[in-house]
This record gives structure tokens, sequence and C-alpha cells, in this order.
């Protein structure tokens, strides 16, 4: 039968002990990658497309988005903190649901995190040719190596995206380093980014150019912009959601992290709470200093973000200082309300600090693919541990060439809303995975339950299912399209390799070369 393959949890954590990465991490640093990824992704690099999709209405597609992953990250705090091995939430549904639903949760992971990280590095683009070349230098790059192709939704003369691709290629290599290292590097960057938006927030919300008469209309677009349109209040949240996939890189983490049980569950909730206040305050600042409403196209319905037409409209001189056309938002307010010097400065903190949100991503991405690489699921090759810096260098390298190609030809709105298909999918499938161990196997420790679990995980699951349904339809059919190659390939190899169908769970050792098997009942079929 298909759904026949449930790895036991106690093989898996078996597993992680005997061909495991280095743990290294505490309860601050993970919490500090949280943040490293939630603070960047969705205040620096969605804020116009946000507002092009909900005008003011920004502030409650945040509150909305905040309020799903609230759920979502008490789901994951649950089962990250009782099963602290990589995998997020393909090892979860592996334990729970079977290996068949384990695969197409970790497909789907694999490609929400690379084109996350694709969306990022355009986003750190603009603010490398905006503030740092142009305001700094007053270097202006050639349109055709500052943005990709104006069919694909970049700009006019845009041919690739040059600076989005040398970043991806440069986190990559600091990720081969090493995971202690860069786990440094990202505090240093959290810190710079941090900083930056208190003073953003405070700038803005005290200047004497906000005007609550700006976030009047406050939903130009609806609360609800229609189905599979990707506007409105819910159709920003939607998009933004995948902002918020910080929290579950935290939990990806958990194999390298010291006392799994206590620090786990800190580093989610944590960096949630403290990212979604300011995504809200930093919002309204934008809104309220130089308003926030959307270009509109036939009908009164907004431009889609992201797409060939709204490049067009941005590049008329009458929409030159809109909200919604920058390319590097933050720094863009501050200057149209007389504070150019500290935008600058802002650009610069978000030129310094937007490479974590990319290295976490990545991060979270090869940590997926090389479990499934561990399991037998993808070639084994792809979970080698370089011998010198101790981290999956293959896989890294391998995602990083994807990622840096994504971030050169597509536009940040087009690669964040596919991005949220696959995140959706996999937060829906933790909360299935929690409720089905507490039936399952309630006597096992947990040190964190989620209180109400019963009404909690539905919640979750049907907030999830809400938000997919409120994006642009070609995200929609995206998932699919990525989820049938992805069920080829495990009926072609994956299902035949696997160390679960093989009636074994096999550890190799890449450093010391040594093999250990832990039988287990053999599936049939």
């Amino acid at each position: 039968m298909i759904l026949d393959r449930i790895k036991p949890l106690d093989a898996i954590l078996a597993t992680a002990e005997k061909k495991s990465l280095n743990r290294t991490l505490g309860w601050f640093q993970l919490m500090l990658f949280g943040i490293g990824c939630v603070i960047g992704t969705g205040i620096f690099v969605l804020t116009s497309a946000g507002a092009q999709k909900a005008g003011p209405g920004l502030m409650l597609a945040f509150a909305i988005a905040g309020a799903v992953c609230i759920v979502a990250a008490l789901c994951y705090a649950e089962i990250a903190a009782m099963v602290p091995v990589a995998g997020s939430a393909y090892t979860y549904s592996y334990a729970t649901m079977g290996e068949f639903l384990a695969w197409t949760v970790g497909w789907a992971l694999i490609m929400e995190y690379a084109i996350a990280a694709a969306a990022v590095s355009v986003g750190w683009s603009g603010y490398f040719s905006g503030t740092f070349l142009n305001e700094l230098f007053g270097v202006q790059l050639p349109p055709w190596l500052a943005a990709g192709p104006l069919a694909l939704g970049g700009a006019p003369g845009g041919l690739i995206n040059l600076p989005a691709l040398l970043i991806a290629l440069l986190v990559t290599g600091l990720l081969i380093i090493g995971t202690s290292e860069s786990a440094k590097f990202n505090a240093i960057l959290v810190a710079i980014k941090v900083t930056a938006l208190t003073a953003f927030v405070a700038l803005t919300l005290t200047s004497p150019h906000f005007d609550t008469a700006r976030f009047n209309p406050f939903l130009p677009a609806g609360v609800f912009g229609g189905w599979g349109t990707g506007v409105g209040a819910v159709g920003a949240a939607a998009t933004i959601f995948f902002a918020y996939v910080g929290f579950d890189a935290v939990s990806t983490a958990a194999e390298e992290t010291k006392n799994p049980q206590r620090n786990v569950p800190i580093g989610l909730v944590g960096s949630l709470l403290f990212c979604t206040v300011f995504y809200i305050l930093v919002a309204a600042g934008a809104v309220g200093t130089i308003g926030g409403q959307p270009i509109m196209g036939p009908g009164g319905v907004p431009f889609p973000a992201g797409s060939e037409e709204l490049a067009r409209q941005c590049a008329m001189p009458q929409h030159a200082g809109a909200l919604v056309c920058s390319n590097e938002a933050l720094a863009h307010v501050l200057r149209e309300i007389g504070f150019s010097g500290i935008g600058n400065m802002l650009g610069i903190a978000a030129f310094l600090a937007l490479p974590s949100v990319i290295l976490v991503l990545i991060f979270g991405q090869t940590r997926i693919f090389f479990v499934m690489a561990r399991d037998g699921l993808l070639p084994e090759k792809l979970s080698s541990v370089h011998p010198k810096y101790k981290t999956p260098h293959v896989v890294t390298l391998l995602t990083g060439g994807v990622v840096a190609l994504g971030a050169a030809f597509f536009p940040v709105g087009k690669l964040a809303d596919i991005s949220n298909a696959g995140t959706l999918y996999a937060f829906m499938m933790v909360a299935f995975a929690v409720l089905i161990l507490r039936k399952r196997d309630p006597q096992r420790q947990r040190a964190f339950r989620v209180p109400a679990v019963w009404l909690v995980a539905p919640i979750t699951i049907v907030g999830c299912v809400f938000l997919f349904l409120n994006l642009p339809i070609d995200a929609m059919l995206f998932l699919p399209g990525w989820g049938a190659l992805g069920i080829i390939i495990y009926f072609l190899y994956s299902r035949h390799n696997s160390h679960l169908g093989r009636g074994i769970v096999e550890v190799v050792d890449d450093i010391e070369g040594d093999e250990t098997s832990i039988p287990i009942n053999p599936p049939k079929g």
C-alpha cells in the first residue's frame, strides 16, 4: 500500500545520533536565527508588494498572517522539541503519516526554501543598487544588469539581476564554511537590522508627515479580492506569509541544538512574537508618512505584484515616488520625508543584514535535502559531510546554484507567491502530525505541549488552506505541478532506494566510514 511505510520515532532519533551534525546552537542563537530570517524578508523586501495588493490594509495582512503563524508555531514547538532532529515537517510527517506523504512535504519544502531565498536575494539587490551604489557612490548599474527581463516582471531593458545572483553565491560559500560561524555572523546582522528598524519606527511614527488620512481608504481592494486574484488584505497576507518561515528554519536546526527540548520552543515562539510586532509598526510608519495606495488597473483592481503591467506603470514619472514601486521601500520612505541621510543608513543596514535572511533560508533547505538523502529518498551522495567544515557541502552547492539562477531572472513578488504554496502545505501537515502523535503515542515525553491542541491544530489547518486559496491562481497551480514531478521521482527512484523500504535504517558516518544497520519490520509492497 502507498501509505504503509511509517518510520518509527525511535529509529529516527537513533539515525540522527549515529550520523548527526554538531550540536553548537543555544536558545539565543536559535532565536536570532528566527529573527534573522523573519525580520527582513517581509519588512525590507515585501512591503512594496504587500501594499500593492492591500494598500494600507497591509497592516491587517501582517496581523492575519501572524495569527496563522502563531498557532502553527505552537504545533511546531511541541513536535520539534519532542523530535529534535533535522528535517522539520518532512521528518514529522515520516513518523506519523508515512513515507509517501513525507516525501511530498519534503519536496514542497525544497521548493519553498529555495524560492524564498531567491526572493530575498532580489530584495537585497534593490538596496545594493539603490542605496549602496547610487546614493553613496553615484554609480548606476546598466538596466540589463540590475533586473530580470520585463516579460518576467523585471524592468524595462532588464536581462539579468547580477547583484542578486552574486549574493546568493556568496552566502552559499559562507554556509559551507560552517554552521557555528554562520550563526555568529547572523547575530551581528540581526543587531544591525533591529537597530535600523527601531530608528525607522521612531522617525516615521513621530514625523510631522505622518497623517492618518493616508490610511483612507484602508482597504482599497477589500478584505477579499476574490479567489485566485491574490489581492486584498487576505491576498497580501498569503503573499507575506513566507516572511514568517524563519520559525520553520529554527525547527530544522533542532539537530544542531544544545538542549533542544528547552531551546527549540523558546526559539520558535520568541522569534515569531518579536517579529510580528515589528511588521505592524513598520507598516504603519511607512503608510502613514507617504501613503501606500496600490496602482489600480482596469475595473479598479490593483495590478498584480511582480507583473509586467505593474513594472510598466512604475516606470512612469507619476509613480516614481510611490511606495508600491520602490525596490528599497523603507529607505525610500525616509528619503521622501526629509531623512535622506538616515534613509541611506537604513538602506546600508538592509544591504548588510538581508544576507542573514538568505543564509537562514538556504540553511533550512539544505538540512531538508540532507535528511531526505540520509533516508535514501535522494542519492546518498547529497548527505556527504565535508571532512573539514562538517557541513553538507554537496547539497549546499547545489541549492546555492539554483537559488542564484532564480534570483537572477524573476521579481520578488512572483517568487514569494510561489514559495508560499509549499510553505502553507508544510505547516498544515505539521498540525496533522501533532494530532496523530497525541492519539498514537500519548505517553511519549513532551517538553512542550500545545495548549488546547484539539482546537489549535484544526485552526492551523483551516488557516493554511484559507491562505492558500487566496494566492494568485498561478501560484496555487505551481504546487500541484511541482508535486506531480516529485511523485514521478518518488516512484522511479525514491521508493525503491528508501532505507525504510529495504527494511533497515542504515547509518553511514562519512567521516569515519563506519556503518550501522538498525533492523525494523520491512513494510509490505
